[in-house]
């Protein structure tokens, strides 16, 4: 895949909305070989400004509450990813996809933050695969109430959403726009 630079998105953009020119004219000019990279390039630039063109550093990571929102707003909205994308600030629709096909799959501990990557070689057995399978009764419980909690709690959620979703939306819009700033470790 073709990375283009921030000042290339930006030419683009702003020649297509002050210039005569439609995506695939454009997308000719430049030699691109689709002009769907353009469109998402103007879309992002509709909804974030300048924000929405730039190329992210780091892979963000977002906390459960996050990814939770999102999908509870999608599926309670009707409203499509791209829109849900745009409503969240987020570049990339198709991530919101890959979180509610783990959804669907896994719940909601499928949604938590995973390590990447091969674990590091070490001449100690690995101590937590052991804690893992040797769970006592009184941890199996405690695990089995925070799943429960967590449970509840987006229940909660979705029922004050179905009763009022204009009012629900206000009132979390600003949570879910800091949300997305922050590093959640939910």
């Amino acid at each position: 895949m073709v990375k283009y630079s921030e000042e290339f998105k930006i030419k683009l953009v702003t020649e297509y909305l002050h210039g005569n020119l439609g995506y695939n004219s454009l997308a000719k000019k430049y030699n691109m070989p689709s002009q769907t990279p353009l469109q998402d390039w103007v879309r992002a630039y509709k909804t974030q400004g300048g924000e929405g063109l730039k190329r992210r550093k780091m892979k963000e990571a977002y906390s459960i509450k996050f990814k939770l929102d999102t999908i509870q707003f999608m599926l309670k909205t009707g409203a499509s990813y791209q829109e849900t994308a745009d409503q969240f600030r987020l570049n990339n629709p198709s991530l919101i996809h890959h979180w509610m096909k783990i959804f669907n799959e896994q719940g909601i501990e499928g949604l938590n933050l995973k390590s990447k990557g091969r674990p590091s070689m070490s001449k100690k057995p690995n101590k937590k695969k052991n804690e893992n399978k040797k769970l006592t009764r009184e941890e199996e419980l405690e695990r089995e109430n925070e799943l429960l909690r967590l449970e509840v709690a987006y229940l909660k959620k979705l029922r004050a959403f179905r009763e009022n979703p204009s009012v629900f939306l206000e009132k979390h819009r600003q949570n879910w726009h800091s949300n997305s700033k922050k590093k959640g470790s939910d």
